[in-house]
């Protein structure tokens, strides 16, 4: 989640501008600053191998700095743009901490942060609830974010609903 210009926005907020200390415990995080902020990043490796052996994959993208404005585009052609939902679920709680805290305004968070979202799977329709079935299975919290649609060529890439 907190990756190279991520973690410089949330140095900033959480030492500069709240002038907080990694021993602070956050009651929304359960722990201090600082065990928040060395949670390892996770590894994906063996839960890809495992899907896209059994299933068609259309696109993958490992969310890291640039979050998902800049990440996702990166796995499909220019005519399509993604229309995720924001509603699909619900960012960790240093992410809503940070969005709220340090006021940084919602486009901003989604591009510097996963929120929660470290991997991007684009399947089709009609293997949605088999894919999302699997990764649950294998122990990974998955959702259906949102789809896929052709794009003008005036649309942004990625477009936030919900």
């Amino acid at each position: 989640g907190l990756h190279s210009n991520g973690y410089s926005l949330a140095r900033r907020v959480f030492f500069d501008r709240l002038k907080m200390s990694v021993h602070d415990y956050v009651e929304e995080f359960g722990r201090t600053l600082g065990e928040e902020l060395l949670e390892p990043t996770r590894i994906y490796t063996k839960t890809v191998k495992n899907i896209i052996r059994d299933f068609p994959i259309f696109g993958i993208a490992h969310i890291t700095g640039g979050g998902l404005i800049d990440n996702l585009p990166r796995v499909f052609p220019k005519s399509c743009k993604a229309v995720i939902d924001v509603s699909s679920w619900t960012p960790p709680p240093v992410f809503q901490y940070l969005h709220k805290a340090g006021k940084i305004p919602f486009r901003d968070m989604m591009r510097t942060f996963n929120n929660g979202l470290g991997m991007v799977m684009a399947v089709s329709p009609e293997k949605v609830d088999e894919v999302l079935s699997r990764l649950k299975a294998n122990g990974e919290t998955a959702y259906l974010i949102g789809r896929i649609e052709r794009r003008d060529h005036k649309e942004e890439p990625i477009q936030f609903a919900g």
